[in-house]
This record gives C-alpha cells, structure tokens and sequence, in this order.
C-alpha cells in the first residue's frame, strides 16, 4: 500500500500550518485548537519551509524560558523529511522509526498534499492486520 492510500483513509485530510513570524504562543495555541502534535511551517500553505513539533517547544523551553516570546522560525526543524503519495507505507514506516520522526509531509511537485503521522501509519498497519486475521478465520470457519 501507498502513503496516497493512507491520506485518503484519514478522517481529516486539513494540514495545519503556521508561519514561520508567528509567535510561540500562537503555535501552542494552534497545536491545542487542533488537536495536534505537529505544524508545517509555510509562509503561503503550499511551500514545506521547516516542521515544529510540541517537542520542539519543551526542548527549547528547557533551555530558555523566554522562549515563549521567540518566533516560530527560531525553534522549527528547517531540514524535513518529505514522501510523495507514491512512497510505499513500509518505507515510510521504517524512515520514520530509523530517524524518530513522528509526522512527515507529503508532498506533490513540491506543494504540501498532507501529512502523515505515526499514528497514522499504526492506526493503518493495525486494519491491514485486523483484515488479515478476519480473512483467515473466515477461511478456517468456512467449511
């Protein structure tokens, strides 16, 4: 199965994104207004400029407690991992869990598509086996 598959089976398929001027305060209010671990930094909606995770906030609140204050921009990942549609979800899978990265963009000629998150790819992995079982019981009830 592909990424573009695992978007469409998504309940929501809005990415949120923030700017990258915007105020730390405004991403912890956004992540909690949605209900999310994770926001794409984008100046236009489209562009995939950096990522900013709750983690992010607590590493760099450990360090500098005025960090509340800083932008967007200062504490962002600026290098982040895309997928296209295309990408199967066992290579993603393993990406992720190779670098500890929770959500990664999905990306098409190089304009944000999605975003997909660990819990995603569980959740998904989770049906294709709960499917599986159910086709082997059926299989050995049949007859």
């Amino acid at each position: 199965m592909r990424i573009g598959e695992v978007l469409q089976a998504k309940a929501s398929r809005e990415v949120v994104t923030i700017g990258p001027d915007s105020t730390v305060r405004e991403l912890i209010a956004r992540l909690a207004e949605h209900n999310v671990g994770a926001l794409i930094v984008s100046s236009d909606g489209q562009a995939v400029e950096g990522i900013v995770s709750e983690r992010d906030v607590v590493r760099h609140l450990h360090h500098d407690g005025t960090v509340i204050n800083n932008t967007v921009g200062a504490i962002m990942t600026g290098e982040v991992e895309t997928c296209d549609e295309d990408v199967p979800v066992d290579a993603l899978m393993k990406m992720m869990t190779d670098r500890r990265i929770r959500h990664v963009p999905v990306v098409r000629d190089g304009n944000l598509v999605g975003i997909i998150s660990i819990g995603d790819v569980v959740k998904h992995r989770i049906d294709q086996l709960e499917f599986e079982r159910d086709q082997l019981d059926s299989y050995v009830h049949q007859g």
